[in-house]
């Protein structure tokens, strides 16, 4: 059985409002508070001496087997690119060879187009990938390496992680954004349903009785979504173009291609300012210290 490629993208250029609403807890050190009012999610000290939150990220892509790395950036980004590296491409960073991929702010619009169009900037970016694949991931997730050995491993063409919400520890509230995956009987992808209403949460259930959501991190053919990324419409709510919405259409042209693997974990988020302290003490209790 042939590995996935040893290749990841991570979203790093999006604007969250979320994280720039006040906090809940007054406590919050006031220089990450400055830190998440002006800087890329991914970028905030929440490690040990002020190690970013990309850091733990990326560690655990490495130990999995992954090396080639493009993180996508907002065209004024300086933190991120400062940290790892000025070049565009191939910046040594301990072991990895980190790359940029830019996605600009069309003009009349206040944000980048959506996480679609982001993914589709590093394609561009990386046509040396085509033929192959390649993880993507958000950067204000920590995804396990466990996670990314699991994707890597898998022998569909595409594959996603598919998260029991029994298993994240987030609030209620919270878990009920996430989308819900729909599957096939023996396990591959038919869509990502979005928000989907309580009356509809039975029929979503999977074989085990369980509800499995996706956390946005996904191994892609890059030829299979290069075209649904590209055609991808912009979302009638939030006017951007979603991944969710370009993977739905790549498994409705390639049918039976995305694996959907079941895990019960969970998920470090920093979503809100409220979510650095929770996750200062997760990277605390489980990484003491940052073996590269």
């Amino acid at each position: 059985m042939k590995r996935g490629d040893p290749r990841g993208v991570i979203l790093a250029a999006g604007i969250s409002s979320r994280m720039k609403s006040p906090p809940i807890d007054a406590r919050l050190d006031p220089e990450l508070v400055k830190q998440a009012e002006e800087r890329t999610k991914g970028m905030i000290s929440v490690g040990e001496g002020g190690r970013p939150f990309l850091d733990y990220l990326l560690s655990n892509m490495k130990q999995a087997g992954i090396d080639d790395v493009v993180i996508i950036v907002g065209e004024k980004d300086e933190v991120l690119r400062g940290y790892y590296g000025l070049k565009d491409r191939d910046n040594p960073f301990h072991g990895l060879r980190i790359s940029y991929a830019i996605q600009r702010i069309p003009e009349g619009r206040k944000k980048p187009l959506g996480t679609s169009d982001a993914l589709m900037q590093a394609l561009l970016v990386r046509p040396d990938w085509k033929g192959g694949d390649f993880i993507v991931c958000n950067s204000d997730n920590l995804y396990s390496v466990r996670v990314f050995t699991m994707l890597l491993d898998c022998d569909a063409p595409n594959s996603l992680i598919d998260y029991d919400r029994s298993g994240l520890e987030f609030a209620e509230t919270r878990i009920a954004q996430f989308g819900i995956t729909k599957k096939d009987k023996d396990g591959y992808l038919l869509e990502i349903v979005e928000k989907p209403p309580l009356e509809e949460l039975e029929r979503l259930r999977s074989a085990d009785g369980s509800l499995r959501v996706s956390m946005n991190i996904f191994r892609l053919n890059y030829d299979m979504i290069f075209n649904p990324l590209r055609d991808c419409p912009e979302s009638p709510v939030r006017h951007e173009k979603e991944l969710v919405t370009a993977v739905t259409a790549m498994v409705k042209l390639h049918p039976r291609t995305l694996k959907a693997l079941p895990l019960k974990e969970h998920v470090p988020d920093l979503t809100y300012k409220d979510d650095i302290a929770v996750t200062s003490e997760y990277l605390r209790k489980h990484y003491s210290t940052l073996d590269w």
